[in-house]
């Protein structure tokens, strides 16, 4: 069968190649499920695997298929396997446990272990392909009602979990209630964002470089939120007429904004990293007085990756209440579909060159 696979360490060697299919025989126990895959989502951690920043062959292979955002049917299931059944939609979760005691109580996305193992990023295959076989604990159904959310349901996962995370966190204060939010970044992460965040009820100021009107700011618009681009309006400017938020999502993949945020939140605030900066940067900031603010103000900071079934769970919840509280607008962030293994050329060229592009995604196959 056909997959899009890359050498890892070796920039531009994308390519097309083909593998075995798999079978149900690959999943001990009969808890084995085979997945017809639909479309499948790429994002800014496949540009820099493709760009030979980081990516992991599995053991024995020089390559790696890639894409981790994936969206199928269920084509088979084995024998033990009571959850599923052929024609269901279904997604995947990520990462798979590893030795820590994390991975072991089901919370592969905390790791604590240095080798970890990702679908499509670190020592396993993704879902870039015409099948998959996956054991039923990491498969996650989707409801039909959004499945034209498709491939936007792992995104929103990572959005959940930074959400939960916040919420954990905060319980320190033991009447947290965040009213105000400031989302960072307009990409895929930073939409989902202000859609979860909208629905929480806060008031969200959605940021961004490129003034509207444009599609980014179309969808906050449709959402109720603000969306603010700071070739108009700074941060400092906004927080002057708004205030200080009490919560941050940082998805801008620039590490000089990831640390901006730290300046911006309020006291008692939590601010959550999503994005990986990859560039060597050195930046220069007013560490004193980010430091007396944060321990005077009791701030937290907290990073988060990846997301385990709970989280997957509560994304595609929030996906569902928003499609029925927003209908129609969350699917306009699916903005560059690509058909046909062949073309995985276009998909780069859209995820590497094209600003405008939310969303791109190999649409393998009509729903």
């Amino acid at each position: 069968m056909k997959a899009i696979a890359v050498i890892p360490g070796t920039k531009e060697s994308i390519h097309l190649r083909e593998i075995e299919k798999p079978t149900l025989s690959e999943v001990p126990n009969g808890n084995g499920v085979l997945v017809r895959c639909l479309k499948v989502g790429v994002d800014a951690t496949d540009k820099e695997i493709i760009e030979a920043y980081y990516g992991v062959a599995p053991e024995g292979d020089d390559f790696l298929v890639i894409g981790h955002e994936c969206f199928g049917v269920v084509e088979e299931v084995g024998e033990n396997v009571t959850d599923f059944q052929k024609g269901d939609f279904v997604t995947a979760t990520v990462r798979r446990p590893g030795t820590s005691m994390y991975d072991v109580i089901g919370t592969n996305d905390m790791t604590s272990d240095d080798k970890y193992y990702e679908r499509g990023i670190c020592n396993l295959h993704g879902f870039l392909t015409e099948y998959f076989v996956e054991d039923a604990q990491y498969v996650v159904r989707v409801p039909k009602g959004i499945a034209k959310l498709h491939c936007l349901m792992e995104p929103m996962s990572v959005v959940a979990k930074a959400i939960w995370q916040m919420d954990e966190v905060q319980r320190r204060l033991k009447v947290w209630s965040p009213k105000v939010a400031f989302v960072m970044g307009a990409g895929q992460i930073g939409l989902l964002a202000t859609l979860f965040l909208r629905l929480r009820g806060c008031e969200v100021y959605t940021i961004a470089r490129s003034p509207g009107p444009n599609i980014k700011s179309e969808i906050c618009e449709d959402y109720g939120a603000t969306y603010v681009s700071t070739k108009e309006t700074s941060v400092e400017d906004l927080i002057a007429r708004v205030g200080r938020p009490d919560f941050i999502l940082e998805a801008t993949g620039s590490s000089k904004l990831a640390f901006d945020s730290l300046q911006y939140v309020g006291k008692n605030g939590c601010v959550v990293w999503t994005s990986l900066t990859v560039v060597d940067e050195m930046l220069e900031i007013p560490a004193d007085r980010i430091n007396q603010e944060w321990v005077l103000g009791n701030k937290v900071l907290v990073g988060s990756v990846n997301g385990n079934r709970s989280h997957f769970e509560l994304g595609i919840k929030f996906l569902s209440l928003g499609e029925t509280t927003y209908p129609g607008i969350t699917e306009k962030v699916l903005t560059s579909p690509v058909k046909g293994f062949e073309n995985y050329g276009e998909l780069v060229r859209l995820l590497v060159e094209d600003k405008s592009a939310l969303k791109v995604y190999l649409d393998i196959s009509d729903l």
